[in-house]
């Protein structure tokens, strides 16, 4: 069903495109809107593609809409604020160890030469 969906939402972008480069214009987009001849007159013209691209708008609109519901259909509802929650009480995370690797401070202290700081020192 969404394949199907796309690939009608895709014609009716292709054909929306089209439409609105037919329209009349000061130059016209395709040079076809601004030719006093042709299978219309003007104002048949104008109404006819000024109707089909209201046509064509709405359609694209709704199967906008149809694939976004579509897309979240499967999906659960989903808030910013559980990821966020609390740790159960009791537990807690784990401290880091006062007498494990330096810290990123230590080592480029070490790399420029400066101050040796002592790897395996407490902090104060």
């Amino acid at each position: 069903m969404e394949t199907v969906l796309i690939v009608v939402h895709l014609l009716i972008v292709i054909a929306l495109c089209g439409v609105v480069l037919l329209q009349r214009s000061e130059g016209g987009g395709l040079g076809m809107g601004s030719s006093p001849s042709g299978f219309m007159t003007g104002r048949g013209q104008a109404n006819l593609l000024t109707r089909t691209t209201a046509i064509l708008g709405a359609a694209f609109f709704v199967t906008s809409l149809m694939l976004a519901v579509i897309a979240t259909r499967g999906r659960a509802p989903a808030s910013p604020l559980d990821n966020s929650a609390p740790p159960p009480p009791g537990q807690t995370a784990p401290a880091p160890a006062s007498g494990g690797a330096p810290n990123v401070l230590d080592q480029l202290k070490q790399l420029q030469g400066g101050q040796n700081a002592p790897q395996n020192a407490p902090k104060p």
